[in-house]
């Protein structure tokens, strides 16, 4: 027994003591391809006036966005079922090294379609290093220390949101807007080198596979089609429109067909089984619901404090700078916090600040300070910290280690999922109320006016859609912002008393 006692210490000490080597140059090198792909869409934002310019193609600008976003969407979920089959290392160093060819390619881009093309490729590069980063953080974490560990990646996302769009900046101002993508060849080449030679695999993966293609097929036209349906509708798709009345039902047909390939396959890309798992259904629920509330916020608070307050957008970017950084630190603490405090604890303290904050947001008016929004967003973001790291670790406990990449990449698509939903959801109903309360304001404004707004409400932003608001029409316009935006908060805070109510029904267990 002694002996059986002795190997078995012997084999844990081994392997603490193999992972314990080279793991913060594994770490570093995971966390800055993770820092490649948060730091592109930020600064993107800075660059795309300059690239119409050059490129042309306005009627496609929205397409530069939309493609990155929808490819990393789809390939999610994929890469995270396909490190439980295969060897992470070099399922990692693929995402890392399509997503560096795929910048330079934009980089050197002829043309508005040559380079949304190449954000196609990025997108699904990025969607590897988003599900693989951390299933990499999970597999090195020392017994104990993935909490710990995982917050770092919230780090990442908190300096990234930070520099990027003054970097943004910076790079169009003095030099061109291709190295926006060019500068990823050499951050990226380094991440690779890092993985070449840090890296061990810690899990065993099956000698055999049966790669479940029709899947993999269905499930990523499924998710295509609902997020361009939830991305478009009402927009530039008219819900009655034959365009997307088609789409939807080829989108029923591919959910239908994932359904029935997913019960015929002897190895699913993802087992409905898992859904009857407690933790697993409930952490990624949690996870849709927190990630609907943030995001909402996130794209509709800058609406109500330009719009309605009349703040500029130097001002609006500290108020909401305030909720990415409360994310980065709530996940941080928890991060250290977690091994007393618990994951369901950690998920209702998260919970709680959430419902704080947006309740707190039902009470903005017209005379509502910047100061006191800015503390609303930090503690909607501490809130939504706490909620990512404990749901992902109550996920991923609710698998066995085998499915990690399956439950670490869906964690991630809940909430990519949750967000998309709820910002195209609030938008119509934005843009519902405040087309209703224009209207109800008679002849004070130009129909021009409320055609720009019916057309896209960010044109509020743009400089020469003031210059055609009436002289004493303005006060009309913030009113009736401040009663669009507000039903979006209300929606945002029914979302987070939803999240609260599914909280009493996680299982209890610690880090």
């Amino acid at each position: 027994m002694n002996t059986t006692a002795n190997t078995k210490n012997n084999s844990i000490n081994n392997l603490m003591g193999k992972k314990d080597r080279g793991k913060g140059w594994i770490i570093g090198a995971a966390l800055l391809a993770l820092f490649l792909g948060a730091l592109d869409a930020l600064v993107m934002s800075a660059a795309m006036p300059t690239i119409i310019t050059e490129l042309g193609g306005l009627h496609l600008y929205a397409w530069v966005y939309s493609a990155y976003f929808l490819a990393r969407a789809v390939s999610l979920p994929v890469f995270g079922k396909l490190s439980d089959l295969f060897a992470t290392k070099k399922l990692f160093l693929f995402s890392i090294g399509l997503f560096v060819l795929a910048s330079v390619a934009a980089g050197i881009s002829p043309s508005m379609v040559f380079l949304i093309g190449a954000r196609v490729f990025q997108g699904i590069g990025a969607g590897g290093i988003f599900a693989l980063v951390y299933v990499v953080l999970s597999d090195v974490a020392l017994p104990g220390q993935r909490a710990k560990t995982l917050s770092l990646a919230s780090s990442v996302w908190g300096i990234s949101s930070l520099i990027g769009p003054t970097l943004g900046g910076f790079i169009v101002t003095f030099f061109s807007w291709r190295w926006i993508f060019l500068m990823n060849l050499p951050l990226g080449i380094l991440s690779w080198v890092g993985i070449i030679y840090f890296f061990k695999e810690f899990r065993e993966k099956p000698g055999q596979v049966n790669l479940d293609w029709a899947g993999i097929f269905c499930m990523s036209g499924f998710i295509l089609g609902l997020l361009t349906l939830v991305m478009v509708g009402g927009r530039e798709l008219a819900w009655d429109s034959g365009q997307f009345i088609l789409l939807a039902g080829v989108t029923l047909l591919l959910g239908i067909g994932f359904y029935i390939a997913e019960k015929r396959a002897k190895d699913p890309i993802l087992d409905f089984k898992f859904f009857k798992v407690p933790g697993f259904a409930l952490g990624n629920i949690i996870a849709f619901c927190a990630s609907f509330s943030t995001f909402a916020l996130f794209a509709y608070a800058p609406l109500f404090l330009q719009g309605a307050l009349g703040s500029t957008p130097l001002q609006v970017g500290y108020a909401m700078l305030s909720l990415s950084l409360g994310w980065s630190l709530g996940s941080l603490l928890i991060g250290r916090m977690m091994h007393w405090a618990g994951q369901k604890r950690a998920t209702l303290a998260g919970v709680l600040l959430m419902v704080l904050g947006t309740g707190l947001t039902l009470g903005f008016s017209r005379e509502t300070s910047l100061v006191h929004s800015f503390w609303v967003f930090q503690v909607v973001g501490f809130g939504m910290g706490f909620i990512t790291l404990s749901t992902l670790l109550i996920v991923q406990d609710s698998l066995k280690p085998e499915d990690l990449g399956v439950a670490t990449s869906f964690h991630q698509f809940s909430r990519t999922l949750g967000g998309t939903i709820g910002v195209g959801l609030c938008g119509g109903l934005v843009t519902a109320r405040l087309m209703d309360r224009l209207e109800g304001a008679g002849s004070q404004l130009p129909q021009a006016v409320l055609a720009r707004l019916q057309e896209s409400i960010e044109n509020l932003f743009q400089a020469e859609f003031q210059a055609m608001i009436p002289e004493g029409a303005g006060k009309i316009l913030q009113e009736a912002v401040a009663n669009g935006v507000y039903s979006a908060f209300i929606s945002i805070f029914i979302v987070s008393l939803i999240s609260l109510g599914l909280v009493t029904f996680l299982p209890g267990k610690s880090s």
